[in-house]
């Protein structure tokens, strides 16, 4: 199964209630919320009560990442506004399997991310206690960045690395995401494409996203 989901990051904010209408009307299987603390990446973004207001109107799931500090201080905050799934960073956890296992406690799916520099092998001791990894493929902080070439190696690395553990997670890509990489991105086991800017700045963005979907079936 493949999936497309839109950051609303790369939204109009004066727009959020219909930009997320519009997901609700689209191909869109899950909707991206950036959540960024100005501390562990230098922008920040929504608060508790933006993103109560995109779970009030939200039909479709909610992948909440957290770009933040001391993540585990809102996890349960983030739950209650509706997370399905929720991912911290691997950088930002110093206790990463007991942050896993209060999101997992939560009832949510638990993701970890791990910016560009940071290597896949260091995953190994807690993917098989985990339901995706994000994989970044930009700096993380601010939208509409190009694409960095080395995710490829990287998705080969965690393609490794689950074979070496017998496991098998979801494989998130954010960052730099187009419908000129999704089809290399699908063929690499990616199975999760968050698009912001492509999707938002696009003329039509329902038929991008649509167009995107049918670039990941492969």
């Amino acid at each position: 199964m493949k999936y497309i989901a839109p950051s609303v990051l790369a939204a109009d904010f004066g727009n959020l209630q219909s930009a997320v209408e519009m997901l609700n009307q689209s191909e869109a299987d899950w909707i991206h919320v950036d959540v960024m603390d100005g501390v562990f990446v230098p922008n920040i973004s929504f608060g508790m009560p933006v993103i109560k207001a995109i779970q009030q109107h939200a039909q479709k799931p909610l992948d909440v990442h957290l770009m933040i500090t001391n993540p585990d201080q809102y996890l349960a905050d983030f739950q209650k506004l509706g997370a399905d799934r929720i991912t911290v960073h691997y950088e930002a956890c110093p206790h990463l399997h007991r942050t896993v296992q209060q999101i997992k406690e939560l009832g949510c799916k638990a993701g970890v991310a791990i910016n560009p520099h940071t290597s896949v092998k260091l995953l190994e001791n807690i993917i098989a206690d985990i339901d995706l990894v994000l994989i970044m493929s930009v700096n993380p902080g601010f939208g509409g960045q190009s694409f960095i070439e080395h995710t490829y190696q990287k998705l080969k690395d965690l393609q490794q690395l689950m074979q070496e553990t017998a496991t098998s997670v979801l494989v998130e890509v954010d960052g730099g995401v187009t419908d000129q990489n999704a089809t290399q991105l699908s063929n690499a086991g990616v199975n999760a494409f968050v698009a912001g800017s492509f999707v938002f700045k696009s003329e039509n963005p329902v038929a991008t996203i649509a167009h995107l979907k049918q670039a990941v079936q492969v």
